[in-house]
């Protein structure tokens, strides 16, 4: 299941269906608007930038065609061979994108970092890859990997490097795309200064990233046909132009060209290849943008209409240059007819605000993934459309991106500059997603390293080549995307290293079992009513904020459930799997183990329904615990071990609960207790001050079955009450701080790049959505 646009595959036998085909061309034509914006805007910008500095001077019909066919080629060999026929069959349940095969790759291979990870983990749906079942021995290069964990930080480093490079195309994109496209104006309105177009180009801008909490749920209908039209007007144009200025550039297809070309312009043929590899940028967009469509869709699209439309258009332009060897500068607006610049000029300037669009969408979730890797700090994920699961928006990233394209925008004014920039980082992307598909075509795909080795061997030459191109090009603006990856970097492995400190502190603080049983069922406390949730990151264990919370306070709730929310490396979890419930302590107790799993592209939505979730799963596990040999075997046996995933289909159908009065209120179910005149004043000032805070009220009651058990009825009966007095959120407000013992290094890391971080970032509380008015945070602090 492709659960990211809710798009089923198919079998083989229905695949060659009307209705199978149907739906893929129907895709294919919403892919134009979300994936080839940005490729299809690269004729903007491609032969002003080769043919920038040094190549000037070998300005002759012979390296124009030469550089025609050096295009068609990179066209022909990465985005067609690579991409399209190669990487685009290496899906993670429909999903694309860098983090997609990095999480192939750790449910293959013991690769992952994440510190929670459980055996539940693997009997989730999503995790099994491909029909295959059979064990296969591990090879000798997975063994080798898994055994030693530098190499494995080596291979998180290499995906968040590339995950940084993506985030500073969020930042090129924008300001090559707009201002190629407003330089149009300098071909007939000489008036217009280089200020004004700037200022053009900066409004546009603005506005873009100003729409973007819009949300961009209907970006494939609204934009795929202006996508549409441009493609349409530059193949027109090229053949145009071929037709009219030189026929024989249909010749340059031969690959003998490009060695004439390398050899008659050498070592200022080779520094071009930095503008040359501008016509592929946007392709990774092509894998990333999977989960919104199909590989069918994707390749339809790009086989029939984007690269004959490109190869076109960059031929007729190279038919028009070899004939008009001045207009280099301005090489597209130029060779257009006169009497169609209007229209083609107002199209290239929505077309690249559409390949704006799309790169800075795949931005945000290039941040949501990295955040539930645990690399990225907590932000606000707004999800923007209810029909398009993973369209969101990220407030934050999206002011940050703007104030960063702005600032190139302006400091550079130059789409050369900007060109050495973006060259880079799509370059840097590409070459990092050729190793990863290597290791997949080893570890996932279950292929002998010979098959790999050609395959990497090959286009590492190949993108080696345009790569040294551009890092050449570093102190030509090639800098931008180091030093943006640089910062971003820097900020992903202060988080990742505090947080993984912080984690270890609470592993290695755990409460002791043998002491809470010690404590007998009441704990050694009064008991109050009600049922006490209290978060914490481990999944296993009874974490330190309880023993910290029990020795300051003399009463805990009747029910308590430790929660842990958590990311696997899976895109998404469906519902039915979501709730993993375990019991803490023998039944007496009341206590009980929720673990709560989300993939790496869920998002946490606040339906105001988690409280009445969590007590039907608990409720089911209650009563699967009692008529289950396995479960109640032995009392003591399944203390804090053996964990159920409860199904929420068939939770109806099967408990002896009775659902009823479903009524809008307020917040009432998570206060205390309904019978307190206090609280009732309270909870109505809160409403009154919060009316957009209005949560369902759902009641349970036990049916009078007379075939339950006695002891599950009486647990089911203290589940209902503790429900009914109201639910308290538990959480720890931690201050992590390093040891005087520490190193300098460590110090500067935690207490001031760490601690610097939390503060600015969403409080947990505020990113699980939990009401602030039924929350209890307890201060505690990790010297870690």
């Amino acid at each position: 299941m492709e659960q990211g646009s809710g798009f089923a595959t198919s079998s083989p036998a229905s695949q060659l269906s009307g209705a199978y085909l149907t739906r893929n061309l129907l895709l294919a034509y919403q892919s134009f608007g979300v994936v080839y914006g940005d490729l299809s805007t690269s004729p903007l910008y491609v032969y002003s930038s080769t043919f920038a500095g040094k190549l000037l001077t070998h300005r002759t019909e012979e390296v124009v065609f030469g550089a025609f066919s050096l295009i068609f080629w990179t066209l022909t060999l990465i985005p067609l061979l690579k991409y399209v026929f190669i990487v685009l069959s290496a899906d993670d349940n429909g999903e694309g994108g860098t983090f997609a095969l990095y999480s192939l790759l750790c449910r293959h291979a013991k690769l992952s970092l994440l510190p929670n990870q459980q055996a539940a983990d693997e009997e989730l749906s999503a995790y099994k890859y491909g029909p295959s079942s059979h064990v296969v021995a591990p090879s000798p290069l997975k063994r080798f990997l898994e055994r030693h964990k530098t190499l494995r930080t080596v291979l998180l480093l290499v995906v968040l490097f590339g995950a940084c490079m993506v985030i500073g195309d969020g930042v090129l994109t924008p300001a090559i795309s707009v201002l190629s496209s407003v330089s149009g104006l300098k071909v007939t309105e000489a008036k217009l200064s280089n200020g004004t177009l700037l200022l053009i180009a900066c409004v546009i801008l603005v506005g873009l990233f100003a729409l973007q909490h819009c949300g961009t749920h209907k970006v494939a209908f609204m934009f795929a046909p202006i996508v549409i039209i441009w493609l349409l007007s530059i193949f027109s144009i090229g053949l145009y132009n071929i037709i009219r200025w030189n026929p024989s550039i249909v010749r340059a297809i031969s690959p003998h060209y490009v060695i004439k070309f390398l050899r008659v312009t050498g070592k200022d043929g080779w520094l071009s290849l930095g503008g040359v590899l501008l016509a592929i940028t946007g392709t990774e967009a092509m894998f990333a943008d999977l989960g919104h469509f199909t590989a069918l869709s994707i390749r339809l699209a790009f086989v029939f209409i984007i690269y004959p439309c490109l190869v076109v258009q960059y031929m007729g332009q190279a038919a028009f240059l070899s004939k008009n060897l001045h207009l280099f500068p301005n090489s597209f607006y130029d060779s257009i007819p006169e009497p169609v610049f209007w229209p083609v000029f107002i199209i290239a300037t929505l077309a690249a605000i559409v390949g704006s669009q799309a790169v800075i969408t795949a931005t945000f979730s290039i941040v949501k993934q990295c955040h539930a890797l645990g690399c990225f700090p907590r932000v606000k994920v707004v999800h923007t459309s209810k029909h398009i699961y993973g369209q969101i928006y990220i407030p934050e990233i999206n002011w940050i991106l703007m104030i960063l394209t702005l600032s190139i925008t302006i400091g550079f004014q130059d789409t050369t500059m900007i060109g050495n920039a973006y060259g880079l980082a799509c370059m840097t992307v590409m070459f990092t997603t050729t190793f990863l598909m290597a290791l997949v075509i080893v570890f996932v795909w279950q292929k002998s390293i010979l098959l790999a080795a050609p395959f990497i061997i090959f286009f590492w030459s190949v993108e080696g080549a345009y790569l040294s191109a551009a890092i050449i090009k570093v102190p030509q603006g090639g800098w931008v995307p180091l030093v943006l990856s640089a910062f971003f970097m820097i900020v992903m492995f202060v988080w990742h290293y505090g947080t993984r400190k912080k984690y270890n502190f609470d592993l290695h603080n755990k409460v002791s079992l043998k002491w809470l049983l010690g404590l007998g069922p009441s704990l050694g406390i009064v008991r109050v009513p009600g049922i006490g949730l209290i978060y914490s990151e481990l999944a296993t264990g009874v974490p330190a904020i309880f023993s910290h919370f029990v020795t300051n306070l003399p009463a805990f709730h009747k029910v308590l459930v430790f929660v842990c929310v958590k990311s696997v490396p899976v895109p998404y979890v469906s519902p039915e799997e979501r709730f993993l419930i375990g019991r803490v302590c023998p039944r007496p107790y009341r206590m009980y183990r929720c673990i709560v799993r989300y993939g790496y592209k869920d998002i946490q939505k606040d339906d105001g329904d988690f409280e009445n979730q969590l007590i039907l799963n608990i409720a089911e596990f209650i009563q699967m615990e009692a008529e289950e040999p396995q479960f109640s075997s032995s009392e003591n046996s399944s203390i804090d071990g053996r964990m159920a995933v409860i199904s929420t289909r068939s939770i109806q159908s099967n408990l002896s609960f009775i659902v009823s009065g479903h009524e809008e209120v307020g917040t009432s179910n998570s206060i205390l207790s309904s019978k307190s005149a206090t609280l009732h004043s309270l909870r109505s000032a809160y409403e009154d001050e919060n009316p957009q805070l209005r949560r369902r009220q759902v009641r349970f009651q036990l049916s009078p079955s007379p075939s339950i058990d006695p002891r599950v009825r009486e647990e089911l009966m203290d589940l209902i009450q503790a429900k009914e007095a109201g639910v308290a959120y538990i959480m720890g407000h931690s201050y992590v701080k390093a040891r005087r013992s520490s190193s300098y290094l460590k110090k500067l890391v935690i207490d001031i790049g760490y601690s610097f971080l939390r503060k600015n970032c969403r409080g947990p509380s505020v990113a699980l959505n939990i009401p602030h008015i039924s929350l209890i945070e307890v201060g505690m602090i990790y010297y870690v």
